[in-house]
């Protein structure tokens, strides 16, 4: 199945030069141009990933990946920021609002291709259809939803993916190039730091019923999920 990529882009000779490179590698493409418009782009048949520029006519990119993290319909859409901005600070900011990669322009499009591909292959369907129960959180594979008693918890598909790997693998230590490896896969373009931004979006997805307890950090070792104390 072909995946359907929504580029959110301002400048026509960027959103062009996108759409003419995802399609030559197979993808199916539309594009805004403007905040108003990409939004209106978010329904059914629903985009596989969006490629969502830092700054645009009516709104930015922190403005709408904060949108679609809050519609039930969207949130577990894959976001990727393309941005000139090459701060650390600026790169943390969207991650935390809700980016599952990041990228400074300029960048080649055999890149641009890899990292897509990346994303959506750890955004998929985890293959593992059991439900996992560890202290009342429940991770159902099947449904992509994590629920603590009736209450569903608000998670991105990239937290997600790091639960589903800590609860299938608890009581152990992992770095953070460990962490990479399993959840986001080896030959990707992410940071360590990525690793620490999501483990900080997952806590704070489970604090409400508090289970960011089960999500311990490991001093100069890395993270461990665990039901001991």
């Amino acid at each position: 199945m072909t995946a359907r990529i929504l580029i959110v882009e301002d400048e026509l000779a960027i959103r062009e030069m996108l759409t003419f490179v995802l399609e030559q590698h197979g993808f199916s493409t539309i594009s805004a141009a403007d905040y108003d418009s990409a939004v209106s782009a978010l329904q059914e048949p629903f985009p596989d990933l969006v490629l969502l520029d830092w700054m645009f006519p009516g709104g930015n990119g922190i403005q709408f990946a904060k949108h679609m993290r809050q519609d039930e319909f969207t949130r577990q859409i894959p976001i990727i920021m393309l941005t000139a901005r090459g701060e650390e600070e600026d790169m943390v900011k969207g991650l935390e609002v809700g980016a599952d990669d990041y990228m400074t322009k300029p960048f080649s499009p055999k890149e641009l291709t890899a990292r897509i591909k990346a994303v959506l292959r750890r955004t998929a369907p985890t293959r593992l259809e059991e439900t996992i129960d560890v202290q009342g959180l429940t991770l159902d594979p099947i449904s992509h939803r994590v629920t603590v008693g009736e209450q569903v918890l608000d998670m991105g598909p990239t937290e997600f993916r790091l639960l589903h790997f800590f609860m299938t693998h608890p009581e152990r230590v992992y770095s953070r190039e460990q962490l990479l490896d399993n959840v986001w896969g080896t030959n990707v373009y992410v940071e360590d730091r990525t690793v620490d931004v999501h483990i900080r979006r997952l806590r704070k997805a489970v604090e409400p019923s508090g289970h960011d307890r089960l999500i311990q950090t490991v001093r100069g070792a890395g993270y461990r999920f665990s039901a001991r104390m």
